[in-house]
């Protein structure tokens, strides 16, 4: 069994560098390794930065693959990593992202069987600047039932060759793990306790902007593919909002302010790829 870890990465030079320096310091892997980085449509250095790094998986006899695509798109970039990829376990990497060492071993193993399944991590959601709203924000995102139930899958996700015959190239959708977890039941999807460093989006701005790229995303996949909605997690009441708001006061009035601007016609953007850096 071969596992692929493929990582999209548009004009990613400032970030990539961490993710592969996380990657290739991995716990061993039983079975063989390869990392796949397409580079789409960068006018950086993101290809010649991955590039950098074969030496390193070279001497641990993991093989580094770096695609150097034209034309950008997370989309595109995942159907052509898919193209070259040899493994039987598909790990999607964001090029943001930094893995802990047991990681990429936990989802092998747990991918490593003949019946579809599908795997993530835990995450470790991180703000790295000194402002105070967005982590007031996040102290409330982390309490709801998204981030409590079942395995949300954004910034890694992966699955076995059989669970990745649900369907067949990646459609030009915005939100590309919701429809990879909603393809799933529940039991299908596994969480494995190694954490992965997610990095959330800082700046009320850009908290709006890309929260609601986010809902406009999943709002697509209810009106293009309803019947995967079924698969959604059944979220329990045992925190209800309340509750929740009583806790903490400031980051659900944070968390408010930004779900109702959200909604309101300010801070739109015309990307419909708007990222929040």
């Amino acid at each position: 069994m071969t596992t692929s870890v493929l990582i999209p990465a548009h004009n990613e030079a400032a970030y990539l560098p961490a993710c592969l320096e996380a990657v290739l310091a991995s716990d061993p892997v039983t079975e063989p390794v390869e990392v796949i980085v397409i580079a789409n449509g960068c006018t950086d250095a993101t290809a010649d930065i991955a590039r950098g790094f074969t030496a390193r998986a070279d001497a641990r006899d993991w093989k580094l693959r770096v695609l150097d695509l034209a034309e950008g798109g997370k989309l595109n970039a995942w159907n052509e990593g898919e193209a070259t990829a040899t493994g039987d376990v598909l790990i999607y990497l964001d090029a943001d992202v930094v893995v802990s060492p047991p990681l990429i071993a936990q989802i092998s193993e747990v991918l490593n069987v003949t019946t579809p399944r599908y795997a993530s991590g835990t995450p470790n959601v991180t703000v790295t600047g000194d402002d105070a709203l967005t982590r007031h924000y996040t102290r409330f995102w982390l309490t709801t039932p998204f981030m409590t139930h079942g395995v949300p899958g954004f910034g890694v996700f992966a699955m076995n060759r059989a669970a990745r015959a649900r369907w067949g190239e990646w459609p030009d959708i915005i939100s590309d793990d919701t429809f990879a977890r909603l393809n799933f039941l529940p039991a299908e999807r596994y969480s494995v306790p190694a954490a992965y460093n997610w990095p959330m989006i800082e700046g009320f701005a850009r908290l709006v902007q890309v929260r609601r790229r986010q809902d406009i995303g999943v709002a697509e996949i209810a009106q293009r593919y309803p019947a995967l909605m079924a698969n959604d997690d059944t979220h329990d009441q045992t925190q209800p909002v309340w509750r929740r708001a009583l806790k903490d006061p400031v980051a659900f009035l944070t968390f408010g302010a930004v779900r109702l601007a959200i909604r309101l016609p300010v801070l739109r953007s015309t990307n419909r790829w708007v990222r929040g850096r």
